[in-house]
């Protein structure tokens, strides 16, 4: 039996995959069962950002694994501490992290821990819970990450969800302070839409919303699970911005492949959560932890440059195309995020590209999403934007 047929038997239907079966992947290449070669400009929704089995990462993954793959979080496992020691490092003193396995999982931790924070002390107040989210945002599939999700097709048949979550416009201060209450707890963001359709935050706004929340005694959330891990150029994305949230949530490239959640949380909150306030069977999995290291030193300060200097010349490469082709209206992103807006529907540009051997994403039906790995070169970009070009050339309109 193909394996077509057996997916179709015995798994619930919530993907729409292509007819792509992945035999093996190598640093920004894919190839099918037939041997034919893609290069890859999704890179697994942002996950892949070292490339696929990056031999520093999976050299780091496999000598943890000889040694044990889970002992579980009663006890400790050196390098699940040595990562958290690492990120926060990176980020801002007096870090403390939560381990988990997903973005959902970390975005979830984000939430109960700005409740909980709020609890304490607001409680002589009334107490605070709610938290403003935006129009357009994504920050998971769990019930919890949905209700906080401004996005209405993801709420179809759910409801009722998750109560106390409100939505401002994206970049729009004025927005945000008119739904401020006595009771709202925090600000949830994603500096970048990714899923959204790729809308960069403005840096003024971001500036601004965090003069905001200093002056409204409520924390400010960066959810930075597509956007981080050198998507912007800087490790983490408010570090391009230069606004520092109260919390990140991480997840999809901190490991490269391997499960991984991160949620950093600064002095202001971080002490909220005490024993048994939460906690993972899985999260911090030694393997995906010793993987995570390993991503961390690779993403150094040349690493994150050159992909920056690719990232610019790829983005002169999609301005010409969009002077080309009428249907493209605007190039949006920020680093090595890309959005292409079309005026027509993407997914016939989608497959044209499969077809002849190129890797991209369509999201919100007409923009085109490019998330490649941050080793690409000037070679992949020319193959890449040859590619596009002869599909914007075919889409009959």
């Amino acid at each position: 039996m193909k394996i077509k047929q057996i997916e179709n038997k015995y798994f619930m239907h919530v993907y729409k995959r292509s007819n792509l079966i992945v035999k093996r992947a190598k640093n920004q290449f894919i190839w099918d069962m037939n041997g034919k070669k893609y290069l890859d400009f999704f890179a697994g929704i942002s996950v892949c950002n070292v490339g696929h089995c990056n031999k520093t990462v999976i050299k780091a993954a496999k000598l943890q694994l000889d040694k044990f793959a889970h002992i579980s979080n009663l006890y400790y496992a050196p390098l699940q501490i040595k990562l958290g020691e690492e990120l926060a490092k990176r980020t801002f003193p007096g870090a403390k992290i939560f381990l988990s396995n997903s973005g959902a999982e970390a975005n979830e931790c984000a939430i109960k821990l700005a409740r909980k924070w709020g609890f304490i002390n607001h409680s002589k107040s009334g107490n605070r819970y709610e938290i403003i989210c935006f129009n357009n945002s994504f920050h998971g599939r769990t019930i919890a990450t949905l209700s906080a999700t401004g996005q209405e097709k993801f709420h179809e048949y759910l409801k009722p969800l998750q109560e106390k979550f409100v939505f401002a416009e994206f970049n729009n201060i004025n927005s945000v302070k008119k739904l401020f209450s006595d009771k709202t707890v925090a600000v949830m963001i994603e500096p970048v839409q990714c899923e959204g359709g790729v809308w960069p935050a403005n840096k003024i706004f971001l500036r601004k919303l965090r003069e905001f929340c200093d002056e409204k005694d409520i924390l400010l959330i960066f959810d930075e699970v597509q956007c981080g891990m050198g998507r912007t150029g800087k490790l983490f994305a408010f570090k391009h911005y230069g606004v520092k949230p109260d919390i990140i949530s991480l997840a999809k490239s901190l490991a490269n492949g391997f499960p991984l959640g991160a949620t950093i949380a600064g002095e202001k909150c971080a002490k909220s959560f005490i024993f048994g306030d939460h906690g993972s069977t899985f999260g911090g999995n030694p393997v995906s932890c010793a993987a995570a290291i390993a991503v961390l030193k690779i993403m150094n300060t040349k690493f994150l440059d050159n992909s920056i200097k690719i990232a610019k010349y790829l983005k002169i490469k999609l301005e010409n195309l969009k002077d080309k082709y009428s249907i493209i209206k605007e190039i949006r992103g920020l680093g090595t995020i890309f959005g292409i807006a079309l005026s027509i529907d993407g997914g016939k540009i989608v497959d044209y590209c499969l077809k002849n051997g190129l890797i991209i994403n369509c999201t919100h039906n007409t923009v085109i999403r490019l998330l490649p790995p941050l080793i690409i070169t000037k070679n992949d970009v020319n193959q890449a934007v040859k590619i596009l070009d002869k599909a914007f050339e075919r889409i009959k309109i």
